[in-house]
């Protein structure tokens, strides 16, 4: 397979990605013929993925545009892949001038197409860093420089944390970032579920498998095990709903919410808690 001008040389390019495949799903071009066949052998077992990836992106700019609404104009964006038309900085700043954001991802390619797309780009920035290490996004210079903690914050926890096994305590890391916000900072997330898909669940669990094969197992939650992610929140209305269901801007679309296989909610850090010392 020859390698593209744009690939970071220490990155196999033999191996599938799960930011490249999501790139894919999304329509950008940063992806590599292994990422387009695994994305197609998971749309063998749920054609819909692709409208599933478009439906999550679309909560994020909802969930960005009515963190704004609250005056919140700083964003952390943890597993933020690779930047593709839509992403939160162009939605903040083009809302909002002067919204800084700060995008955090493990994953070589993302890290380098952002700290391409956003070169001159004074309020936004990339980490290279993992969602399982939060101290070290933390600390990191970018956060640092461009995030003030003692302000709300939104946190953006989009199709990230159904990669993160429970061995690696993913309550845990998000509890850990929820204690260095200030009152008033928001939680987004989204999550996988098998909660009322109307699939059978051999289809469902076919996909789950290609992911397997990849390196980057998805771990499909309930919705009692996601809202727990929650915990020391305020949810916002209408809680932790199927993703086209909160706040659509449109009416929704005559299909099954529970068919889109993941649900959506934003939680809010109560005035009285938030950062502690």
């Amino acid at each position: 397979m020859e390698r593209p001008a744009w690939a970071p040389r220490s990155i196999d390019i033999s191996v599938p990605s799960v930011a490249r495949i999501y790139d894919y799903y999304l329509g950008g071009s940063h992806n590599f013929e292994v990422d387009r066949e695994a994305a197609r052998k998971a749309m063998e077992f749920m054609p819909g993925l692709p409208k599933i990836m478009q439906a999550n992106r679309a909560f994020m700019r909802r969930a960005v545009r009515f963190a704004l609404d609250e005056g919140v104009t700083q964003f952390l964006d943890i597993g933020s892949g690779i930047p593709t038309f839509g992403n939160v900085h162009e939605v903040a700043q083009s809302a909002r001038p002067g919204s800084r954001v700060v995008y955090v991802d493990h994953d070589p390619v993302a890290v380098t197409h952002s700290e391409a797309v956003l070169a001159d780009n004074e309020d936004a920035d990339v980490v290279a860093a993992d969602l399982r290490k939060p101290h070290e996004i933390l600390a990191s210079p970018q956060v640092q420089r461009l995030i003030d903690l003692n302000r709300p914050v939104a946190l953006l926890l989009v199709a990230i944390l159904h990669f993160v096994d429970d061995t690696d305590d993913p309550h845990g890391a998000v509890a850990e970032l929820r204690d260095a916000l200030a009152p008033g900072s928001l939680l987004i997330l989204t999550h996988a579920s098998y909660e009322g898909i109307p699939l059978p669940q051999e289809r469902s669990l076919g996909a789950v498998d290609v992911y397997k094969d990849i390196r980057n197992p998805l771990i499909m939650r309930t919705r009692e095990e996601i809202a727990r992610f929650f915990e020391g929140y305020d949810m916002v209305e209408p809680g932790l709903v199927p993703m086209p269901l909160w706040r659509p801007e449109t009416a929704p679309e005559d299909e099954d919410p529970y068919a889109f296989s993941g649900f959506a909610g934003v939680g809010r850090v109560p005035r009285q808690s938030g950062r502690r010392a």
